[in-house]
């Protein structure tokens, strides 16, 4: 008897002792056992922050451009099929529960990770969905990756920071020279970070690859109305800024440009394509700003760099009376560093229990703010802990006045949580009218 997707993903849980396994050797191995190649053009997306909205804005001007489009990022918020999405709608769980049975018929003894048997059956999907390119997010570092079996077409890394540093290294310098293998000899690998370390640099000079930087290879300029970016070859001006907010988007946008220009050739795209690209994507957790007051915030940044990008996004937001955080985060993280982003921007942090052994408990998190100096214990300021990200919102909107704002971030999985209790509270709610 078959199983079904919720079964699959319980056994691959199951599979390999740690949840993360570095090395190309035994994915690469079930690969080839599986006969794993892309008919079609591919796009590997690394780098420390920004590759999910990278993803989602090359997704988004393909389609426009008429292209049928594979996506494959990680990780999900909601339900697993977010993982992969053809055509910008996720995959059906029944395909992918095939593609799961082909990869442990191949995979005989060797014990694949959750990430490595679901790349290689998301793969496999994207193999048969008769793509003219395929889109494909690296989970961690790039070297020893397992999206990094596929030799792609295009290479963008974008930002390089330190997160990670207990499998990538302590230092920007090793962190970039991970990244940097996914890219190759011949073929565009793409830098939109504007400070790229020199070991990136040196590695795709050394292999030969064809590199972008940005600043010398391709540039943008904005005002407040429009902005406009220049490459090698070929200039897009006024342009709408792109749907996702936040202030560094625009280095994203700029990269996924020099892309498609890289690959003009074979997936050439229309000013019109982009400019409604730009204008209709849509990526859940990015700086995500939910309708109704008082305001709400869900960004998943989860390192010490995102945590200063949220903190100059909520700087751009506006005045708020008080700004309230709903935060959980996994204990690996540079905790210190993230509260100092964001400490003189928050005035009462309401900490969140997360499931797993990586998670951060809040009361530790709690004497990480007051060794931080966070004030605590009056009306203008507090610190309390909470059982769940959606009960620390839950507490938050009943605090908060009207004209506050509250922020949910610190981990993929704190946004997760609030944002699977609002789907299935608007379930309740339609299922409540559907018997009135």
């Amino acid at each position: 008897m078959s199983r079904d997707l919720a079964s699959w993903l319980a056994h691959i849980e199951r599979l390999h002792p740690a949840s993360i396994e570095l090395g190309l050797d035994r994915v690469r191995g079930v690969a080839q056992r599986m006969g794993l190649a892309l008919p079609c053009a591919t796009i590997i997306v690394g780098g420390t922050n920004g590759k999910g909205s990278t993803c989602a804005m090359l997704e988004a001007i393909l389609l426009e451009a008429g292209y049928r489009v594979g996506t494959y990022t990680s990780p999900h918020l909601v339900d697993f099929a977010e993982r992969a999405r053809i055509d910008g709608r996720p995959a059906e769980a029944a395909a992918l529960a095939e593609q799961f049975e082909a990869v442990e018929s191949a995979r005989g003894d060797v014990a694949l990770t959750y990430f490595e048997f679901s790349t290689l059956a998301i793969l496999r999907l994207f193999q048969h969905a008769g793509l003219d390119a395929a889109i494909l997010e690296v989970g961690l570092g790039g070297r020893l990756d397992a999206v990094n079996i596929v030799d792609a077409d295009c290479a963008i890394v974008t930002s390089i920071d330190i997160d990670h540093a207990e499998w990538l290294g302590g230092t920007r310098e090793a962190i970039g020279l991970e990244k940097a293998h996914v890219f190759r000899a011949g073929r565009p690998a793409i830098c939109s970070d504007p400070s790229p370390p020199r070991s990136l640099v040196e590695h795709a000079e050394a292999i030969g690859a064809d590199l972008w930087l940005f600043g010398r290879d391709y540039n943008y300029a904005g005002d407040r109305q429009q902005w406009s970016w220049a490459g090698r070859a070929s200039r897009r001006n006024a342009m709408a800024y792109p749907a996702l907010r936040g202030a560094n988007q625009l280095l994203n946008a700029s990269g996924v440009l020099a892309a498609l220009e890289a690959l003009r050739d074979r997936l050439p795209v229309s000013q019109q394509a982009v400019r409604q690209g730009f204008a209709v994507v849509e990526l859940p957790g990015r700086f995500q700003v939910l309708p109704g007051q008082p305001a709400i915030v869900l960004d998943v940044a989860h390192n010490p760099h995102a945590a200063a990008h949220l903190a100059a996004n909520l700087d751009n937001m506006g005045f708020f009376p008080y700004t309230w955080a709903v935060f959980g985060v996994m204990r690996d993280k540079d905790v210190d560093a993230m509260v100092a982003a964001l400490k003189d921007r928050v005035d009462h942090w309401l900490l969140a229990a997360l499931p797993g052994e990586r998670a951060a408990r809040p009361e530790w998190v709690a004497e990480r703010l007051r060794a931080a100096g966070v004030p605590e214990g009056s009306s203008e300021a507090s610190i309390s802990v909470h059982g769940s990200p959606s009960e620390a919102l839950a507490a938050a909107r009943e605090r908060a006045g009207a004209n506050d704002r509250i922020v949910v971030f610190g981990s993929f999985l704190t946004v997760a949580d609030v944002l699977a209790s609002r789907a299935a509270a608007n379930r309740s709610s339609r299922h409540g009218k559907a018997q009135r």
